[in-house]
C-alpha cells in the first residue's frame, strides 16, 4: 500500500514548494507534486503545512544520551544513540570514534555490526575514525597518550569487522599522502583533522584525493597573511567538503556567515559533533578517551585546560541556526544536511532529496521551532509528535 504526505511544505535541494503531497511507495518516493493524487493509500499524514525535508545525514558524532560509540562494555551503545539521532531528524549517521586504544576501536565496529543485523532506528553504514592517527600539538579534547602514525592496515583490519567510511587524520604526519590515496583505494574517505598542517603540507595528500576537512577551523592551523594554514585552504580550495559544527559555540555568527557567504555551499556539510552528554541537562560529568569533561551552560569542556569537547547539538537545532544566522533560503542550506553528505559518500543518487526515484527518508519539522514532528524511514513512519 502506498503512503499520502498531504498538505507539505517541501524543501528540498533547489525546492520550495508548498502544498504539496508526496507520495511513498515501497520506500521510495513515487511523487512530489502539488495536484491531486490517487490512491488508495495505508497511511495519510497531514502535515498541516510543515516542512517535509530529507532525512537528515550526521557524518561527525561521539554519542548522545550518556552513550558514546567508544563504550567497550555497552554494545546497547550504537541502538541507543541511534535512536536520539532519529528523534532529531536524523535518518543515516557515522558512529565516530576518538583516539583510543586499537581494542577499543574493535569494540566499536563489533558493536556497530550487531546493530547493523537489525537496524531499529537511524541506519549507520559505517564509522567514521576520528583519529588515532592524529597531530599530537593539535589535540583538543583528543587523548595524546593514543595517537599513533597513519596505519592503514590497522584501518583495514577494523573494516574487516564493520565497514568504515571515513578517516579523519593529520595529512602532515609521516606517510599522510600516502595514506590518502590508501584511504580512497578502499573506498573510505580521507578527510584533514586535528591538523597543525601548512597549506604545502596538506597538498601532497589532496593531490592524492583527500577532499575532506574536519570540523573545519576546529582544531586546525589558522589563518595567518603570511602562511594561510588549514582554514586558509578550506576558504581557497573550492572543493574541499568542509564540516562546520552550527551551534553557534564552535564557531561564532559571524564565522558561520563567512562560511556559508564564501565557500560553495555544494561542499559545505554540517554536523554535531555531538557527545554522551546530547539529549542531557547541564551539569552532565563524564570521561571522553580517559579525559574528564564537564557540561556547563551548554558546552562541553575539559576539566582540565577547558578545550571543547564536541557538541550537544542536534541535527534539527543546527538547521535553524544556519538560517537564522545566514537568512539564506533553506531551499539553498538544506543541501549542507543531508544531500552534501551522501555525495560524499556515494549515495547522491538515492539519498538527500525529497524528489521521485529517491529513499524515502524524510523528516517533518515546524516551521516555527524546527521541531520534528514525524520522520519516515524507508518510507514508514517511526516517529511522531
Amino acid at each position: 500500500m502506498k503512503t499520502l504526505i498531504k498538505n507539505a511544505h517541501v524543501i528540498s535541494p533547489g525546492v520550495d514548494l508548498r502544498k504539496a503531497n508526496v507520495v511513498i511507495e515501497r520506500g521510495r518516493i513515487k511523487a512530489v507534486t502539488s495536484e491531486p493524487v490517487a490512491g488508495p493509500f495505508g497511511t495519510v499524514v497531514d502535515a498541516k503545512g510543515k516542512y517535509v525535508v530529507p532525512g537528515f545525514i550526521d557524518v561527525h558524532l561521539h554519542g548522545a544520551c550518556g552513550y558514546d560509540v567508544c563504550d567497550e562494555d555497552r554494545p546497547e551503545a550504537i541502538e541507543k544513540i541511534a535512536e536520539a539521532k532519529l528523534a532529531e531528524g536524523c535518518t543515516t549517521f557515522l558512529p565516530t570514534t576518538l583516539t583510543v586504544a586499537n581494542k577499543t576501536l574493535v569494540a566499536a565496529a563489533k558493536h556497530l555490526a550487531a546493530y547493523q543485523k537489525n537496524q531499529r532506528f537511524a541506519k549507520a553504514p559505517g564509522l567514521h575514525l576520528e583519529g588515532p592517527f592524529i597531530n599530537p600539538s593539535c589535540c583538543g579534547a583528543q587523548n595524546p597518550a593514543f595517537v599513533r602514525k597513519p596505519d592503514i592496515k590497522e584501518v583495514l583490519k577494523i573494516a574487516k569487522i564493520a565497514p568504515v567510511l571515513q578517516v579523519s587524520y593529520a595529512p602532515e604526519m609521516k606517510g599522510g599522502a600516502e595514506f590518502a590515496a590508501a584511504c580512497i583505494k578502499n573506498g573510505i574517505v580521507p578527510s584533514c583533522g586535528h591538523t597543525g598542517a601548512t597549506l604545502a603540507q596538506l597538498m601532497p595528500a589532496y593531490k592524492n584525493g583527500l577532499r575532506h576537512m574536519t570540523h573545519f577551523c576546529n582544531q586546525m592551523t589558522k589563518l595567518h597573511h603570511r602562511e594561510i594554514g588549514m582554514v586558509g585552504a578550506g576558504f581557497l580550495i573550492d572543493d574541499l567538503d568542509t564540516e562546520v559544527i552550527c551551534d553557534r559555540i564552535h564557531l561564532c555568527d559571524d564565522m558561520l556567515r563567512l562560511v556559508f557567504t564564501k565557500r560553495p555551499l555544494a561542499h559545505v556539510q554540517m554536523i554535531t559533533d555531538s557527545l554522551r552528554c546530547s539529549h542531557l541537562p547541564d551539569g552532565y560529568a563524564f570521561e571522553m578517551g580517559g579525559l574528564k569533561v564537564m557540561l556547563k551552560g551548554g558546552e562541553a569542556r575539559l576539566v582540565e585546560g577547558g578545550n571543547l569537547a564536541g557538541s550537544t547539538l542536534w541535527m534539527n537545532k543546527g538547521l535553524k541556526n544556519i538560517h537564522e544566522v545566514t537568512g539564506l533560503p533553506l531551499k539553498d542550506i538544506i543541501r549542507v544536511t543531508s544531500w552534501n553528505q551522501a555525495i560524499g559518500l556515494g549515495l547522491g543518487k538515492k539519498l538527500g532529496k525529497v524528489e521521485k526515484g529517491y529513499i524515502a527518508d524524510l523528516a517533518v519539522l515546524d516551521p516555527k521551532t524546527f521541531d520534528v514532528s514525524a520522520v519516515f524511514l524507508d518510507g514508514e513512519l517511526r516517529t511522531r509528535e
